[in-house]
Formats: structure tokens, C-alpha cells, sequence
């Protein structure tokens, strides 16, 4: 069975957590993502993509 979970869903839940334990403030939990807001606006936003795709296409075939 293969559970599928949008990565923007993932990574709001860890900042959550993190606000939560008190890891990180909201200022900076903000300027993160003001940053990956305006990031995905540039040239970078194709080489970020492929490099998070290539990693979460990788991952079924780590065994331990």
C-alpha cells in the first residue's frame, strides 16, 4: 500500500512542531516562508524542484 502526502503538507506539520516545542519562533518561521515563497518565483525554483524529486524518488529504494 503506498500512502501519498503532498510535501508542502510535510513541511507545514514540521514547522508547526516546531513552533509548538518552542525550536523555532514565529519570526523565523515567517522568513522561511517569505523565502520558499519568493524562491519558487526564480530560476532556482526548477533546480530545487529536481533535486527534491530525485531525493523522494530515491527514498523506496534505501533498505536497511
Amino acid at each position: 500500500m503506498t500512502l501519498t502526502i503532498p510535501l508542502v503538507l510535510l513541511l507545514a506539520v514540521v514547522v508547526v512542531l516546531l513552533l509548538r516545542f518552542r525550536a523555532v519562533g514565529a519570526g523565523a518561521a515567517v522568513a522561511v516562508a517569505l523565502f520558499g515563497f519568493y524562491l519558487a518565483h526564480t530560476g532556482a525554483a526548477d533546480t530545487v524542484n529536481q533535486l527534491v524529486t530525485a531525493f523522494t524518488d530515491a527514498l523506496p529504494g534505501i533498505t536497511r
